[in-house]
């Protein structure tokens, strides 16, 4: 909101500087963004207030005048101007008209050009006529576009002054929080400077000195009722308008407002339009309260074509269906929630958003029908979002607005209508107020002061600082440091204690409490483990060489069911292959996802069950563009729960890969591509760097309809966590991944991972003495698993086998149908002392006598 500081003088004396007063108010809460001067730049010894004392036509131009001005200098100058606003007054000896007039070498805005060009005044003569000055617009002294006519000053305006000193303003910039709706207006910020400043607002206007004193809701007087009632005011939803007054306004003259209006209107942001709708703004912005003029002879109009002989002014909700063209010439769809003021043949305004078309205020208005009203402000914000149409009034009815402040912003407007628009305001004011606004009393003490603020207040500044804002202070019997406080009728946001500490705390200024350490220790430090294990995890994958991804939780229904494209559908699986283990999330059937009740759009209208179907889409658009993809993403997956209303969360891992091992370099690019082995050792390394043993590890194969043949189920402690594969061709064709090449992926849950990585690691001795390493080949049926193989020499290496390692298998006539060869590397080491060939033996014989007795394989000899 801007706030021009002449207009704020009006109510309060202030002593500050523009910057001192804005660095007040911005340690008081109201945040003073920017500071904006009028006329910094008009030179104080070269443009004054002028008047014109004669204006006689030019010798040799029709559409030019000659005006002579008096401007405090030591003779009048005459000046050539082609002002229209001027030319009625040609050949008058005294016009008696004040303008603001520059001197030769002033620094002006040149009127002529479309860009905003600086100029220096210069004389020169006008068609034979020397001219050293200027009588200037608005556009020429930067204050508007306005070029049509020079400025019109008040009469009283002192000839000579320096037009800085006279029309010169400085408007704060202030951005409110919603909590600080009573500062959307001239009054309010005046109390807020007065309170800060131990000021006394200044109370000229006959209604502030009415309501003197007046704290409490209840000692504010009710306004004198109507003598001749002109309507009936029927509140049919008490709960969303807890008053409604209206006052009466006869033979209204609707013109232009005079310039001190308009002046005000325009630095405050608003543009002035006609007298009756001028008005209705500066109430607005002096107190708070919006108004809305209504032709009332349109609404008697209404009222007779109804049968009635006067209007009956209806607040309600809208009935379905019904609908109303606004001010702005858009015909709107209301709902049951909407409030509406009506009459007998229907809408008439959204209430506290925008009159209606039929009544509104136009040049031919000669009654005016006078709202001023308090609306719920959670209903009236709900109302201007669901019809996108935000105003003025909107913003302050959404915050906030007193009841009490009804009938005053009413009477004050009607005076003004009076005054400015040669009005006949009739007496008394129609009011219906069924819901009173309640008194506020809290109780405080100074121990709960200096509790919330860690500081020491001395009771006579707490006393003073709550008196400053207007609230009424009263000992508590029998307990000298409790008071009962209570709040003003215009302050709705004070409700219990802390509300009342707060407003110490900005009278004192923030930026003047002391910062102190805590009294009490520290408590003791928690590990948050899921969020250290992510952070852990993408480190991890980042260091693969994976790219983290973040993607959208919200999928389509059809996007579980690519995911199933190799069989069709989901519906084949049974209910507990679809609920089985600790992930499984691509067997649920689409039906089994969480469904959102009012969806954005079709894409997105489904809460995803597992992070795949996002990542492949994300997957297919980068390969379009670039021929490798390797990427991860850690997020959320959300399951249905039965008897539940909200959804199973689990937080999982997705892993994608694609496109050739290495990236092309100058040497050319790799043939190999990413397989099946490189993701599942990405896996690997996940697992083992979080603490996961290896031995509790075991990946063992998996028939499942996204993946192909080779692909294989993580296990951890015989717990299924994931899935790790190669996508099957139809599932690549649903998401539109690339027909050539592999694509790996896989999915885990984090839950096991987090356990692992929050155990205390078991740290081992390195051994000083050498391993031996050997080569291993063991026959087995083709049947048995290679994690078979490894489980069973590692048992029976016991402590000496400190490593094993797959490398190598192999199928052909040397070992005859239906088995498989599998070479291992062992390496034997010992922690006190060096092994022998004997130690070594003894070791290889065990591990041959077991391989014999549990899987029946054999070492693979020379032929």
């Amino acid at each position: 909101m801007k706030i021009p500081l002449s207009w704020l003088r009006d109510y309060v004396d202030i002593q500050l500087s523009a910057e001192e007063l804005g660095q007040r108010l911005t340690l008081a809460g109201i945040e003073v963004a920017g500071i904006e001067r009028i006329g910094a730049e008009w030179e104080r010894d070269k443009i004054f207030v002028g008047e014109i004392v004669r204006i006689e036509p030019h010798p040799d131009a029709d559409r030019l005048v000659l005006a002579t001005v008096v401007y405090g200098g030591d003779a009048a100058m005459t000046v050539v101007t082609g002002a229209p606003n001027l030319f009625p007054y040609k050949g008058q000896a005294n016009p008696g008209l004040k303008s603001p007039f520059a001197i030769s070498g002033a620094r002006l805005i040149d009127g002529h050009s479309a860009e905003k060009r600086i100029m220096r005044l210069k004389p020169g003569k006008i068609r034979g006529v020397r001219s050293e000055g200027m009588v200037c617009s608005e556009k020429e002294l930067g204050l508007s576009d306005n070029h049509d006519g020079v400025i019109i000053l008040p009469a009283d305006a002192p000839v000579g002054m320096p037009l800085v000193d006279y029309l010169g303003d400085t408007i704060l910039e202030i951005e409110l929080t919603p909590n600080l709706g009573r500062c959307l207006s001239m009054l309010g910020v005046a109390r807020e400077v007065a309170a800060l400043e131990a000021l006394t607002l200044k109370r000229d206007q006959p209604l502030l000195q009415e309501i003197a004193g007046k704290v409490a809701p209840s000692e504010a007087p009710d306004p004198a009722p109507v003598t001749e009632p002109f309507c009936q005011i029927v509140i049919e939803a008490p709960d969303l308008c807890p008053r409604y007054t209206a006052i009466l306004i006869r033979n209204v003259k609707i013109g232009p407002s005079p310039a001190w209006l308009q002046d005000r209107l325009r630095r405050a942001g608003q543009r002035p339009i006609n007298n009756v709708v001028d008005i209705t703004n500066y109430v607005m912005l002096e107190w708070g309260q919006p108004l809305h003029a209504f032709d009332y002879d349109a609404l008697l109009a209404r009222a007779q074509r109804s049968g009635q002989t006067l209007p009956t002014i209806h607040v309600r909700r809208a009935q379905p269906g019904e609908r109303m063209t606004t001010l702005d010439n858009v015909d709107r769809a209301l709902t049951a929630d909407m409030l509406l003021i009506a009459d007998s043949a229907g809408p008439i305004a959204v209430a506290g958003v925008m009159g209606g078309q039929e009544t509104e205020v136009n040049a031919g208005t000669v009654n005016v029908l006078l709202e001023s009203a308090c609306f719920n402000n959670i209903n009236n914000r709900r109302t201007a979002q669901a019809l996108k149409l935000f105003s003025e009034a909107s913003t302050r009815f959404g915050r906030g607005i007193p009841a009490t402040l009804a009938p005053l912003a009413n009477r004050r407007a009607a005076q003004l209508m009076a005054d400015l628009a040669g009005a006949e305001v009739a007496a008394g004011v129609q009011d219906a107020y069924p819901r009173r606004q309640r008194d506020i009393h809290i109780e405080l003490t100074q121990a709960e002061v200096e509790r919330l603020l860690g500081m020491p207040v001395a009771s006579a500044d707490l006393l003073r600082t709550l008196e400053a804002m207007e609230c009424r202070v009263e000992l508590t019997p029998g307990d000298p440091g409790a008071l009962r406080v209570t709040a003003p009728w215009h302050r709705l946001d004070l409700e219990i204690p802390a509300d009342l500490v707060e407003e110490v705390a900005r009278g004192i200024g923030y930026d003047k409490i002391p910062a102190t350490l805590l009294a009490s220790a520290l408590p003791e430090q928690w590990h948050n483990w899921p969020i250290e294990g992510e952070e852990a995890i993408r480190t991890l994958l980042a260091g693969c060489g994976l790219q983290d991804t973040i993607n959208y939780p919200l999928i389509s229904e059809g996007d579980n069911a690519r995911l199933l494209a190799a069989t069709g559908s989901g519906d084949g699986w049974t209910e507990a292959q679809a609920t089985a283990g600790y992930l499984l999330p691509s067997l649920l059937r689409p039906a089994d996802s969480v469904q959102l009740a009012n969806p954005l759009s079709v894409e997105r209208s489904v809460l995803r069950s597992s992070l795949l179907p996002v990542a492949l889409q994300v997957m297919a658009a980068n390969l379009r563009y670039r021929e490798r993809w390797a990427a991860f993403e850690i997020g959320r997956v959300y399951w249905p729960l039965a008897g539940a209303a909200l959804p199973y969360e689990a937080r999982h891992v997705s892993l994608v890969m694609a496109g050739p091992r290495a990236p092309a370099w100058w040497q050319g690019a790799s043939a190999e591509e990413l397989d099946f082995y490189d993701l599942k050792g990405v896996v690997e390394t996940l697992l083992t760097r979080m603490g996961v043993p290896r031995a509790a590890v075991r990946f063992t194969a998996a028939d499942h309809p996204t993946f192909s043949r080779r692909a294989a189920r993580i296990l951890v402690n015989d717990q299924d966590i994931g899935i790790v594969g190669e996508l099957h061709p139809a599932v690549r064709r649903a998401f539109e991944l690339p027909a050539q090449g592999r694509v790996v992926a896989a999915e885990l849950a984090l839950a096991p991972l987090f356990v692992a990585h929050q155990a205390d690691a078991q740290m081992q001795s390195i051994s000083a003495y050498p391993a031996i390493k050997e080569d291993l080949a063991v026959i087995v049926d083709e049947a048995i698993r290679a994690d078979q193989v490894a489980e069973a020499i590692m048992a029976a290496g016991g402590e000496l086998l400190q490593g094993l390692r797959l490398f190598d298998v192999y199928r052909g006539d040397q070992i005859g149908a239906g088995q498989k060869s599998l070479a291992y590397r062992v390496t034997y080491q010992a922690a006190d002392r060096s092994l022998t060939d004997a130690d070594a033996a003894r070791v290889r014989a065990k591990i041959v006598r077991r391989l014999q007795e549990t899987i029946g394989g054999r070492l693979r000899t020379a032929n």
